[in-house]
């Protein structure tokens, strides 16, 4: 199955790319034929539900056209929802050093988040439509766990956007019970 989603997401995104109206050969030579690289990850495993969850990545590309961060959730029961698309800002276009967050605290009770289980997979797209290759975290939450701190001094605490997906309470049918 994962080996279905992400090409799909890639060409998905590529057809994104393609509203600009420039082909795939022009936007490489605009852009550089090279496409970006995630160097370094870190995410704990593992969390109390409710809490923020921050993913922190260091990532490159040789032609400075860093575009956007792409999430792709993975919810056991509810299977992948719709890609997050988290633009780079202006500035970070050659490099990035900081952190995508996860917000799981909704307007209820996030007790049902309680030994619940999902997956993220993160990759990065220039402006030429290249992806970089997918890293995947996975999260486990219970009230007992406390959120791991990155290592020291590797990561920038810069946020560099949301994860935009609300988890779905499968006790509701599906039902939101978090908002970003």
């Amino acid at each position: 199955m994962k080996k279905i989603i992400i090409p799909a997401l890639a060409l998905f995104l590529l057809g994104l790319g393609c509203a600009t109206m420039m082909s795939f050969e022009e936007r490489e030579k605009t852009y550089g034929k090279e496409g970006p690289v995630i160097s370094e990850t870190f995410a704990s495993k593992q969390m109390k539900p409710g809490d923020t969850w921050r993913i922190y990545l260091k990532a490159s590309d040789p032609g400075g056209d860093l575009y956007q961060i792409v999430a792709l959730v993975n919810q056991p029961g509810f299977g992948f929802y719709s890609p997050s698309l988290t633009k780079i800002r202006e500035g970070n276009g050659k490099e990035l050093d900081g952190y995508i967050y996860l917000n799981t605290q909704g307007p209820y009770d996030v007790g049902w988040q309680n030994f619940l289980s999902l997956s993220v997979t993160i990759q990065i797209q220039d402006r030429a439509g290249h992806f970089s290759e997918p890293v995947t975290f996975p999260l486990s939450f219970q009230n007992r766990y406390t959120q791991d701190p990155p290592p020291p001094g590797k990561f920038k605490e810069q946020s560099l956007g949301p994860i935009m997906v609300v988890l779905r309470d499968p006790g509701t049918g599906g039902q939101s019970d978090s908002f970003f």
